[in-house]
């Protein structure tokens, strides 16, 4: 985010002048749940709330491919879980082809629907495996732990 531009600033920079127009900022924003955050510069904000508007920012311009790299990495475990479930409910009105990179097999699971793992140098795909869980099944803890172990059989987190 431009530091010298609010959290509405910010998402109107990636907009088109139809979606202005329409009111999408304030659609968007309550969505993400950042309606009260609408003119916060960013350096008032946690960094939960800024992952927020990333969010929001990506998912703004309805990309084709989205791509995450450890979006939900050093942010606690509270808010990671929060975050999970607003991109799982974003994508669901949005629906985007999301390639996102984690090293957290738990947060693979609850988000994924095909795992690729790789392994090694030269990298090599270790494994690929389709997850085929229903809305409620990933938010159940037991179930999400019970697919790690068919893919992890040892007690590992992380790939």
């Amino acid at each position: 985010m431009l530091p010298w531009r609010t959290v509405g600033e910010n998402l109107r920079l990636v907009m088109g002048p139809a979606q202005i127009a329409a009111g999408a900022e304030l659609s968007l924003l309550e969505t993400m749940g950042l309606l009260d955050y609408r003119d916060a510069y960013p350096k008032s904000l946690s960094l939960g709330m800024s992952r927020r508007v990333a969010l929001a920012r990506a998912f703004v311009v309805e990309p084709d491919l989205l791509l995450m790299d450890e979006p939900f990495v050093s942010i606690d475990e509270r808010t990671a879980r929060e975050l999970r479930q607003l991109l799982l409910r974003t994508w669901r009105a949005k629906p985007t082809t999301v390639l996102f990179v984690t090293h957290d097999s738990r947060e693979a699971v609850e988000l994924a629907q095909r795992i690729i793992v790789l392994a090694g140098s030269p990298a090599h795909i270790a494994l690929d495996r389709r997850i085929e869980l229903s809305d409620t099944q990933r938010a159940d803890q037991r179930e999400i732990d019970a697919v790690r172990q068919q893919i992890l059989p040892t007690s590992r987190n992380r790939f």
